[in-house]
């Protein structure tokens, strides 16, 4: 099977993004297309991040900002992490969940204790969750996550489980579809070939077309909803969002419909992708696919999400864990990364209002059955906000009256006053 990541383009699209870095015609003609909100190529991108001016790369940002206020406006949808196990046979070089790491403390959880998990996050006030689970067919098998699923929706007011787990079938993603899920999540870790398979070398990871098609998969499997990601740093930055956008690209010419998120993971700490150069990553995603949704973990601190929420970035998680347990047991040593952002989810959702955004923990577009090319047209015309502003209201409010500390009340009122 030939990849629709063709490693000759990529290297041709960053010698011609390097040739023309000093061309600010060109680049004033990118970003003059950029404003009419409907995307760039992977080598359009490619040379607005190569861009060595201060005056165009102010340009890049401001534009960042105004498409994030137009598609997506102060709205900030929170969700967390449930980790369901960490029993994996892969051989990622980068992740603790590795097959040959005999340190870390495996574990899975029953269904009862899955039962404990979801009721903790629920008190926080979670409504979204993204559900995590290393690659292990005899202890993770697809009948333990689709009872996970059933467990989660049936003790808990949780309305979205979105799912983070390896490349399977088109039969499985069938079931997972059945289940309920929402959207599908799986990221390419890095683009280039050789060294994704030096990073991966041992276990099913370790094939790289059959990752790279998990969302083809996954799509015919009926899921249309699908999220796609990179971790920055593994490889050449410039490198991996140019295969990240032609991967965009590809499901749009395939499916008709693109992804509905994009995450922004990045290795800690990172030689590779400097802070400056991180936030231009996520401003360039922003304007090149104006459609998608960015999503941001807590592995970034506090001052860069705060960054980066202005640049593109519409979903970030709070009070998150990334052990198994860890919201109902003690850390047990079963982290898959360390959390930089610890605040818990009221400490961010008081500080988010406090910048000037619209906490949301709407899911009614996947309740009322906007998902895949629906949630997408809707998005493209702008027609979507209609519906958000009021949703994310509605559930915000919700928040306030069940979660909230009296602090956050006080904080949102202010932020209510203001807006009047």
């Amino acid at each position: 099977m030939g990849s629709f990541i063709d490693h000759q383009e990529i290297l041709d699209t960053l010698e011609y993004a390097q040739k023309n870095k000093g061309n600010y015609e060109l680049i004033s003609q990118i970003i003059a297309k950029a404003r009419e909100c409907k995307g760039l190529s992977h080598r359009e991108a490619a040379v607005l991040l190569e861009c060595d001016s201060q005056e165009h790369n102010h340009q890049i940002e401001e534009l960042a900002k105004h498409i994030k206020e137009k598609f997506y406006g102060k709205r900030i949808v929170m969700f967390a992490p449930l980790y369901l196990s960490n029993y994996c046979v892969n051989g990622c070089i980068y992740c603790p969940f590795h097959l040959k790491n005999k340190n870390i403390a495996r574990k899975k959880l029953s269904q009862d204790e899955i039962r404990k998990e979801v009721i903790a996050l629920q008190d926080m006030g979670h409504k979204r969750l993204a559900l995590e689970a290393g690659e292990d067919p005899d202890n993770n098998p697809i009948e333990y996550i689709l009872e996970s699923i059933d467990t989660i929706y049936k003790n808990a007011d949780i309305r979205r489980v979105n799912v983070n787990i390896a490349a399977t079938s088109v039969e499985n993603y069938r079931k997972l579809r059945g289940a309920g899920i929402g959207t599908y999540i799986l990221f390419q870790e890095t683009y280039h070939r050789e060294t994704y398979e030096k990073l991966h070398p041992s276990g099913p990871k370790h094939d790289y077309d059959y990752h790279s098609y998990s969302m083809d998969r996954a799509m015919e499997g009926g899921i249309d909803d699908v999220g796609i990601g990179v971790l920055f740093g593994l490889y050449s930055p410039a490198y991996d969002l140019t295969g990240l956008l032609m991967h965009a690209e590809h499901l749009e010419e395939v499916f008709g419909v693109g992804p509905h998120t994009i995450s922004v993971p990045r290795v800690l700490p990172s030689n590779k992708v400097s802070d400056e150069t991180f936030a231009k990553i996520v401003a360039i995603i922003r304007i090149a696919v104006p459609y998608t949704g960015m999503i941001i973990s807590t592995r970034e601190n506090m001052q860069m999400r705060e960054k980066i929420l202005a640049l593109g970035v519409s979903q970030i998680s709070g009070g998150s864990r990334t052990s198994v347990g860890g919201y109902s047991m003690p850390e047990d040593g079963s982290a898959q990364f360390e959390v930089m952002d610890t605040r818990t989810l009221d400490e961010i959702v008081n500080w988010l209002l406090k910048l000037g955004y619209m906490p949301s923990f709407c899911t009614a577009c996947y309740g009322q059955g906007r998902t895949g090319d629906k949630f997408m047209s809707m998005v493209k015309s702008g027609k979507i906000a209609d519906h958000c502003n009021a949703n994310a209201l509605a559930t915000f409010k919700e928040y306030l009256r069940d979660y909230a500390s009296e602090e956050t009340r006080e904080t949102a009122d202010r932020y209510f006053r203001k807006g009047k």
